[in-house]
């Protein structure tokens, strides 16, 4: 499925990656390396996800780049064929916006997780966000720090005991889709680990999508936080909490529909109803074009931590200028206005030299 088939519109997120007809497989895009993650980790099935996808986007393997920083889900770099840089701690989303605005002709892609993008990388996230850098961000959330062993991170829930928290953790936790939204990102969205068809879907929604794109992935660390998200799993459990987004579908859910997403006239924000009692005329209709990031932001405050109700998909999918095309654009303003002069820079008026007395 792409983005067309989601009703979102081509936004030319590939314009200017080189592209071939040759047919190529998820196994062009395996390593030599031995994938190393805990049995049971939801990394394996999103390595899966992304390796199954690629392919068809017909784009060159050496004109795609993952860099990522620290935490287990940054391992991904090796285990993809593909070019790719094991970067720093939180600084993922600076390098690649290095290379998104100096080289056109690549797909970036940052792997990070909820500690590395949402702690000591928070502020690196929230200005690729803002500046809508062409690139695709994929945080997997475990709510946890898994590869320091088990330290409660920005996502984990109020009152989690882990080995830092041993009484529970004071923190209130980041929404890291509420955060993306309010950063103005031009395309958010979220999906589970165990549930492969959306995941795709919403991954390759991302990677046609010219600006930033943040995914969201729920992903279980079987070892320090195991189960974390099993209840949107369960039969029985998840027809009731998770709310699957389809554009230009009114938002509705459960085991035979019978529950929406409506309009509170009293506060104008969302809010969860049972269809029989407003009416399938009262749902609303999702519009992941919507310019004003409010709407797509009131469906992220559906969902509490506690999962009782989980919205999924194509939050948002807008189209406006991007940081990197605007530079290029502006360097090449400079240089038709012959102001690229570096040496005159150099050795012009604005120098001075620094001597010690």
């Amino acid at each position: 499925m792409t983005a067309i088939d989601l009703g979102l519109p081509q936004l030319g997120g590939l314009a200017g990656v080189p592209t071939f007809d040759g047919k190529q497989t998820a196994k062009e895009y395996k390593t030599d390396q031995e994938v190393r993650w805990c049995p049971g980790c939801g990394d394996y099935a999103v390595l899966a996800a992304v390796q199954s996808f690629l392919p068809e986007l017909g784009l060159k393997r050496e004109n795609i780049v993952f860099v990522s920083g620290i935490g287990c889900s940054s391992r991904f770099p090796y285990y993809m064929n593909t070019y790719g840089m094991h970067s720093i701690h939180g600084r993922a989303p600076a390098i690649a916006t290095g290379l998104a605005t100096s080289r056109e002709d690549l797909s970036v892609w940052v792997v990070t997780g909820d500690g590395d993008a949402l702690s000591i990388g928070g502020n690196h996230l929230i200005h690729a966000l803002r500046r809508n850098v062409n690139l695709k961000i994929l945080l997997f959330n475990n709510r946890i720090y898994g590869l320091t062993k088990g330290q409660y991170s920005p996502t984990s829930e109020e009152g989690k005991v882990t080995k830092s928290t041993p009484m529970g953790s004071l923190d209130h936790p980041f929404n890291p889709v509420s955060l993306a939204l309010g950063a103005e990102a031009s395309f958010v969205g979220r999906a589970l680990d165990s549930d492969r068809k959306q995941l795709t879907e919403v991954l390759r929604a991302a990677a046609e999508h010219r600006g930033s794109a943040l995914v969201e992935i729920y992903q279980n660390c079987p070892i320090f936080n195991d189960g974390a998200f099993e209840v949107l799993k369960e039969a029985g459990e998840r027809e009731e909490r998770l709310v699957p987004l389809k554009h230009g579908e009114p938002i509705r859910f459960g085991s035979e529909g019978q529950h929406g997403v409506a309009r509170d006239p009293k506060t104008g924000s969302l809010k969860i109803v049972e269809v029989a009692e407003v009416g399938e005329d009262n749902l609303v209709v999702h519009d992941a074009t919507i310019e004003d990031p409010s709407y797509a932001f009131a469906l992220s405050r559906l969902g509490h931590h506690n999962l009782d109700h989980t919205v999924t998909g194509v939050f948002r999918s807008v189209q406006r200028d991007t940081y990197d095309d605007l530079a290029r654009h502006q360097v090449e303003q400079a240089k038709a206005a012959k102001k690229a002069d570096l040496r005159g820079l150099l050795r012009g008026k604005d120098t001075w030299t620094v001597a010690a007395d």
